[in-house]
């Protein structure tokens, strides 16, 4: 008879390890879930974002290159000279791409999933 209880308890251990291992499981995945659901969010809402204020800045380039080619006296011009400068800035944020974007941005992407 006293191997009986003994073999009860070992049963009911077992059932309650594999019952929390069962739990700690689920959290995880509950966790999983609800970091990648916060970091899509983010980058979903920021291209919605991204595709606004595009939208806006090309026709605000296009209406300031319109009134430069008026102030020069031809369109063509306004249209080459906002060129001109957009390539200067382009080749600014080249060079120092990895300071002003690669760093941010790789911080921001490991606080959200830590």
């Amino acid at each position: 008879m006293s191997k009986q209880p003994t073999l009860t308890l070992i049963e009911s251990l077992f059932s309650q390890s594999k019952d929390y291992i069962d739990n700690r499981l689920e959290l995880y995945k509950l966790k999983v879930i609800d970091k990648t659901t916060a970091v899509a969010s983010s980058i979903i809402s920021g291209l919605v974002l991204f595709v606004i204020f595009f939208i806006f800045f090309i026709v605000l380039n296009i209406g300031i290159a319109l009134l430069i080619g008026d102030l020069v006296g031809k369109s063509y011009l306004g249209f080459l000279i906002l060129a001109a400068f957009y390539a200067i800035v382009g080749l600014v944020l080249f060079f120092q791409r990895n300071k002003l974007f690669k760093t941010p941005v790789t911080k921001m992407i490991i606080g959200k999933f830590l």
